[in-house]
């Protein structure tokens, strides 16, 4: 199995940042973050000084994904009006640093919950409802978001949004495909005849999920920072709810192979949930089984396209290697929301 390498020259890369930014005399040190299945993130060190470096993983990637200048701009102009949204500091490419182009952003400070959160802020009973409503909250106050006050307006188009992003996720799923998946194209068909019409138009992150949100550190209901704007843009605000939903785990979900911290005792279900985002954003969640229904399928598409790298040999990591099962299981439970079996 040939594996993709890359590569990252520490030397050029701290020399740049002393050109750019004005830093302490200390030696840069640097760690990577605990890495997902998408991007690769390091936290940069320079005396008392904190950055972050955000970089593509290795190895030939999807059509137009991790496109590290387009995450920038927006963070360029969403970051004066959403204080969430990093500071970013300089985008650059040059292969005598490393092998992809790349971007260094200020470090929000705070705690991100993923598989566990401090045990100082209590029980999940506890914890579980703050972390509910400031997630809801967070997401509520990206959508009030004048993004054309922003200069957003030629991130995304809104007319024919949601049905490009069905079609744009089945072809994603089509260039990554590598088994046939009992009633997955009996989904895409569902989904394609099924996308609802909604006037309204509002930033979307496009991944929307509490392990990308930075928690302040003394209070688990108080937001610090919001991450991974890779996929933000501008079209249907419940499209973020959908895929909000889809990571939003329960303990009846059987592996869908992500990290599911909200399935502990005292979060919110995925009905409360969106009940509680209807009650605070007055919107009207008539067709809510629809956007569930997509947010797991593009989940689905986004392992698929992780599983592929791996049977193709382009990386190599064991968690990978069993990400096909997740990909059917969310087909099933996808099959499940449009049937309006989980709300």
């Amino acid at each position: 199995m040939t594996v993709q390498t890359f590569y990252i020259n520490w030397e050029p890369l701290e020399q740049l940042l002393r050109d750019k930014i004005d830093l302490p005399p200390e030696p840069l040190r640097y760690e990577k973050f605990s890495e997902g299945y998408s991007n690769m993130t390091y936290l940069l060190k320079v005396g008392d000084w904190e950055g972050v470096m955000r970089r593509p993983p290795g190895g030939p990637l999807p059509p137009r994904a991790h496109d590290m200048e387009r995450e920038f701009t927006l963070l360029q102009k969403i970051n004066p009006l959403f204080h969430y949204a990093p500071k970013p500091y300089l985008l650059h490419e040059d292969e005598a640093i490393m092998d992809k182009h790349f971007y260094v952003m200020e470090k929000k400070e705070g705690v991100v919950v993923d598989e566990t959160f401090p045990e100082r802020w209590g029980s999940s009973e506890t914890v579980g409802p703050k972390l509910s409503r400031n997630l809801i909250g967070t997401l509520i106050e990206l959508q009030q978001v004048d993004y054309k006050k922003a200069g957003l307006e030629k991130m995304g188009k809104p007319e024919g949004f949601m049905e490009r992003q069905v079609n744009g996720w089945i072809r994603r799923y089509d260039a990554a495909k590598t088994e046939d998946i009992r009633g997955i194209a009996e989904l895409e068909d569902w989904l394609k005849q099924a996308v609802p019409l909604n006037p309204e138009t509002t930033i979307v992150h496009n991944d929307f999920k509490l392990n990308n949100i930075v928690i302040d550190a003394d209070d688990p209901s108080k937001t610090s920072g919001v991450l991974d704007w890779e996929l933000a843009t501008i079209g249907d605000p419940l499209s973020d709810i959908g895929s909000s939903l889809a990571y939003w785990g329960s303990a009846q979900d059987r592996d869908l192979g992500i990290n599911s911290i909200s399935s502990l005792p005292g979060f919110f279900s995925r009905r409360e949930f969106t009940e509680e985002y209807a009650k605070k954003s007055g919107r009207d969640m008539t067709h809510i089984d629809f956007y569930l229904a997509f947010g797991f399928y593009k989940l689905a598409v986004i392992l698929q396209q992780i599983y592929k790298r791996w049977a193709d040999g382009t990386v190599e990591d064991e968690r990978f290697g069993t990400l096909n099962g997740a990909v059917r299981n969310l087909i099933e439970i996808g099959h499940d929301a449009r049937a309006g079996k989980l709300l």
